[in-house]
């Protein structure tokens, strides 16, 4: 193969990757901005790993803020602190959390962090697109992502996500667009006055 043809074949290959990332890109700015609505949305969810065993919850998320609920445990979270209150001994800790602590209860978190250093391709299978998420840096807390994106309506039905050699799928439901107060996302001490609070930041 002379210089010429492996110089317009590496160029080919170089612009068609290019074009993937770009459109798996797209896709995930589609679905952020349908489910970073501002006013804030609400979901049932159903999560599930080898390590940890599965549990079924609803959330609610407006930006960066959510508010998960299990039959186990509540978890607020406003941005910035976590509060998470466990049902069955009245502890509520109090934390900074890392993405993998994020998305072990937020399905959605992948919208804030896929532009952050993670290389994007993408695939179609049936009425998803499939989004795949892999980390540049491998010792980010969440290493790998796959996401099943909806093609008509852009909102995410399931995410799997790779922490170390543990996987845990996220599957999602009932998404509805709905008005919801900041004040949600705080916990407030007068509503659980026998919580045991115990900060880990």
């Amino acid at each position: 193969m002379n210089m010429k043809k492996f110089a317009f074949l590496f160029l080919s290959l170089l612009l068609s990757c290019t074009m993937q990332a770009q459109t798996a890109n797209q896709v995930l700015d589609r679905c952020a901005s349908v489910i970073g609505h501002k006013s804030g949305a609400s979901a049932s969810f159903r999560i599930s790993s080898e390590k940890y065993g599965s549990t079924n919850g609803t959330i609610a998320i407006k930006g960066n803020k959510f508010r998960a609920t299990t039959p186990q445990v509540i978890v607020w979270y406003n941005g910035k602190t976590q509060w998470s209150y466990m049902k069955k001994t009245r502890e509520v800790s109090i934390s900074n959390p890392t993405e993998a602590q994020q998305m072990s209860m937020n399905p959605y978190t992948f919208i804030h962090i896929y532009k952050t250093g993670y290389q994007a391709s993408l695939k179609k299978s049936g009425t998803d697109y499939i989004v795949h998420l892999i980390a540049v840096n491998q010792k980010r807390t969440v290493q790998e992502l796959y996401l099943d994106i909806n093609r008509n309506s852009y909102i995410p039905r399931q995410v799997r996500m790779r922490q170390g050699k543990t996987w845990s799928t996220i599957t999602v439901n009932n998404f509805r667009s709905k008005n919801i107060p900041n004040s949600l996302f705080s916990f407030n001490s007068k509503d659980y006055p026998q919580a045991e609070v115990i900060d880990l930041r």
